[in-house]
């Protein structure tokens, strides 16, 4: 089985996803501590709540620059919901402009609907070549959030014979279309909640941890 670390820093969903990682066969440990998540197989970054609040609380556990080694190194890791969107350049909400992790160029804003927050099951258009959404590409995905990137340039403009394979953006539309999810090497996000997906989500998250 391989050994996942759920991040344990004060904002995530994380029994959700700890129950969820462990019903599709991964040993799993709930853990803020360094080394724990530098060395497991997988690393799972859960996110609930405001972008600015997710950020101060990885940087009280140090999680920047776990998620850039383990990244540096092809060790995978997990973005879920606030998990995903910290990944990007930076957020704004309510007027505050807060820097995330980077990873990805971009600004997560508000979603531009007559309704927010999305919350509910929806569909997503997946790319080809996913491996993510193998099996569940027509499935439908449990959201809850009211930010999320709606823009995503990275790899947009490299020549068609370039050997840099951009990242397979995955998306949904509430209002207007939104990143529901992202495969970027060792990194991937989604912007729903896999651990409430019932079997399709469970799906997904086998398909993460076949690449471990």
């Amino acid at each position: 089985m391989p050994r996942i670390c759920v991040l344990d820093y004060g904002f995530g969903n994380v029994r959700s996803a700890v129950r969820a990682l462990e019903h599709v066969g991964a040993d799993v440990v709930l853990s803020s501590d360094s080394k724990v998540a530098s060395e497991a197989d997988g690393l799972v970054v859960p996110g609930v709540g405001a972008f600015s609040a997710v950020m101060e609380g990885l940087k009280r556990v140090n999680a920047p620059m776990i998620i850039e080694r383990r990244l540096a190194g092809g060790r995978p890791v997990l973005g879920i919901c606030v998990g995903m969107q910290v990944m990007f350049d930076s957020g704004t909400e309510h007027g505050q402009h807060t820097e995330g992790l980077g990873e990805w160029p971009g600004v997560v804003e508000r979603l531009d609907a007559p309704v927010v927050p999305h919350m509910g099951w929806n569909t997503v258009e997946a790319p080809q070549g996913t491996r993510l959404f193998a099996g569940v590409e027509d499935e439908r995905f449990y959201f809850v959030h009211s930010y999320g990137a709606q823009t995503f340039t990275l790899g947009t403009d490299e020549p068609e014979d370039s050997a840099f394979a951009p990242p397979l953006v995955t998306w949904s539309t509430h209002g207007s279309r939104f990143v529901a999810a992202v495969e970027n090497g060792p990194l991937s996000a989604t912007q729903f909640h896999p651990e409430k997906s019932g079997d399709a989500g469970a799906q997904l998250l086998r398909n993460w941890m076949s690449a471990l």
